[in-house]
């Protein structure tokens, strides 16, 4: 079940507010500009599908979002709990950072967690199956996949190449709850 935890950035032991509702998930994201959407597939997806097939299924709201917002790039990523980097993988987003860009992630499997930090509250917005969010540029954050992670996703950019995390090297993203393999295991 996708979930929106809401924390004061000075408190990461009790949140303010806890939602399950996506409703409610994407009104509250929506007053700090993030786009918090739920999609279906138009055709089923076998597992092992490859990348075009896995587009193809979300083709409609790939191109609703392309035609909107711009984007021009859409790509497959996909990390299973055996992965012999998935270490590596989830140490390099664990760190409060920025993009230049909007991150766009649409859930096609499993589950991943993105953690905002905005006006002095903390956001931790649990993703999985069928959710979409989408970071704008410039919002700092952190993203948490668990030590076993499970996730294919869509993702969609303005352009690939320039997608690079710059770190605000604040140490904020350590004091706040990770994503737990249980969570990550839940939705596989």
């Amino acid at each position: 079940m996708s979930r929106l935890r809401i924390f004061s950035d000075t408190q990461p032991q009790t949140p303010l507010s806890v939602h399950h509702d996506h409703a409610d998930i994407s009104h509250e994201l929506s007053k700090i500009g993030v786009r918090f959407e739920q999609w279906e597939a138009n055709q089923p997806i076998a597992p092992g599908a490859s990348q075009d097939e896995v587009i193809a299924a979300y083709r409609s709201d790939i191109d609703r979002l392309m035609s909107e917002q711009g984007y021009q790039a859409v790509d497959v990523i996909s990390l299973k709990p055996d992965h012999p980097d998935r270490a590596t993988l989830r140490q390099k987003f664990l760190s409060e950072h920025t993009h230049s860009e909007d991150e766009v992630r649409f859930f096609v499997a499993g589950a991943g967690q993105f953690t905002l930090h905005v006006d002095g509250k903390v956001y931790d917005v649990l993703c999985e199956q069928g959710d979409l969010i989408g970071v704008p540029d410039g919002t700092r954050h952190w993203f948490d996949m668990s030590e076993a992670p499970y996730f294919v996703a869509i993702r969609l950019f303005t352009n690939k190449e320039g997608w690079v995390a710059q770190f605000t090297g604040e140490d904020i993203a350590q004091q706040f709850p990770r994503m737990t393999p249980h969570e990550s295991a839940a939705v596989a």
